[in-house]
């Protein structure tokens, strides 16, 4: 679709033209740590994420825009503010909607809801509900609310089952249907840098994981917004790319974890309290697969993890795998809702002891191997999916982790088993990273 050719000047940067051009709110990032070591109190100095940069300058590239904006409560500047309360409040722009993914743009909603459309108290603008939007009706939205530049700020946990990065997806391929323009404040990825992992596979595709990427992908929402753009767009439908840019973290090392950026963590969904659970959830959401508790329901959600026919022994047996930064305690809780609500679970609460080298795939395979030896373990299915009954196949991309633990396989093994494919995810998304 032909573009506005003064487009481009009021946006920042130009990321789809060159993979190298300079964008708004670009810092000098540190090289990695050969050591592994993270100076917490410099980390926390340093980082400032996109929406900061912009809001610093006045939202200036979104002067003479019509805006729409996908946000959840993640979308805070430093003061805890949020970034549609600071555009609202500025005459110069025009706010023409916001777009809520998955727990709604407030975030009152659970797992696998949304909040209706409604017009918001504070700012009287319209939310729409844009939760499981697929790419015509989030066109349908933009048309409707009349916006011809996206902006999304959303903070991800770094892993292909958390369905924001598919909402920004279906955005994107919007965007470019309608001809709008798309602008990515980024955030650090809070889990860091690092790929673990299998790849998703086309037969398993759904909504939490529409496309091929690795489980735990280690790129920031900007640099998969650039994968995505480079990569994938332009293999689904006519059209190529959508016009994008991205405010870059200024001083973000991605070595670095959220527990070392001194930035306010606002809990991207119900269940994602803490930045412990987000380095978790990488792994540990394979659980929702299975017929033992992620810990919904309890105060520490992805990390704890139970049944009533686990016992004591599930933590020893565990704490023997000598996993790195991370031990085992025997726990017991009792589920307010979602799995054995009301009932004791037996089980373990993960603590970590240094989240550099805990690796939670890895972690989570010992784990589903060790409760795969108890009599009541069950993997969860889906009675209406004939085809792919399974809930982990489409967690894991793939049967290949259910019939290996089915089979017996050791949990070095099943690790070992998607190496290749992190190899050559890691070298498909290194002209798209920013940091």
């Amino acid at each position: 679709m032909p573009r506005n050719p003064s487009r481009r000047s009021l946006l920042v940067g130009g990321a789809t033209a060159a993979l190298g051009a300079p964008l708004l709110g670009q810092g000098p990032a540190s090289a990695a740590d050969p050591t592994g070591t993270v100076d917490a109190a410099r980390v926390a100095r340093r980082v400032t994420p996109g929406a900061d940069v912009a809001a610093a300058q006045g939202w200036r590239m979104l002067r003479g825009r019509k805006v729409g904006v996908i946000s959840n409560p993640t979308g805070v500047l430093r003061d805890t503010s949020h970034i549609v309360d600071s555009m609202a409040a500025r005459d110069e722009l025009d706010i023409v909607g916001v777009f809520g993914p998955e727990h709604g743009f407030r975030g009152s909603a659970q797992a696998g809801a949304s909040e209706p459309e409604f017009k918001d108290p504070r700012t009287g603008l319209t939310v729409y509900d844009a939760y499981g939007a697929d790419d015509k009706k989030m066109a349908e939205l933009f048309r409707k609310a009349g916006a011809d530049t996206i902006v999304f700020d959303i903070q991800d946990v770094g892993v292909r089952f958390y369905t924001y990065i598919w909402t920004m997806y279906h955005a994107m391929a919007a965007a470019r249907a309608t001809g709008a323009s798309f602008l990515v404040l980024d955030r650090p990825n809070p889990i860091g840098r690092r790929a673990d992992g299998p790849m998703m596979t086309e037969k398993y595709t759904s909504g939490v994981g529409l496309k091929p990427v690795i489980q735990q992908h280690g790129m920031t929402v900007g640099e998969l917004a650039r994968y995505f753009n480079g990569k994938l767009l332009p293999e689904e439908g006519a059209g190529g790319q959508v016009e994008l840019d991205v405010v870059r973290v200024q001083g973000w090392d991605p070595d670095s974890f959220a527990q070392d950026h001194g930035l306010p963590w606002v809990p991207p969904s119900p269940n994602m309290p803490t930045a412990d659970t987000a380095t978790v959830y990488a792994g540990t959401g394979w659980f929702e697969g299975t017929n033992l508790s992620e810990g919904r329901g309890t105060t520490r959600p992805f990390e704890f993890i139970g049944a009533p026919y686990l016992d004591h022994r599930y933590s020893d047996r565990l704490n023997a795998h000598g996993l790195p930064g991370v031990r085992f305690r025997e726990g017991y809780f009792v589920p307010t809702f979602s799995k054995f609500t009301g009932k004791t679970c037996a089980g373990v609460q993960i603590h970590l002891t240094d989240p550099r080298r805990y690796r939670p795939v890895e972690t989570a395979v010992a784990m589903l191997v060790e409760a795969r030896k108890y009599e009541g373990f069950a993997w969860r299915k889906d009675d209406w999916d004939k085809e792919r009954p399974y809930w982990i196949d489409k967690l894991s991309g793939s049967p290949r982790l259910r019939e290996m633990i089915d089979q017996g396989a050791s949990a070095e093994s099943v690790s070992a088993a998607w190496e290749r494919e992190v190899s050559a995810f890691e070298a498909e998304r290194r002209p798209y990273l920013l940091y």
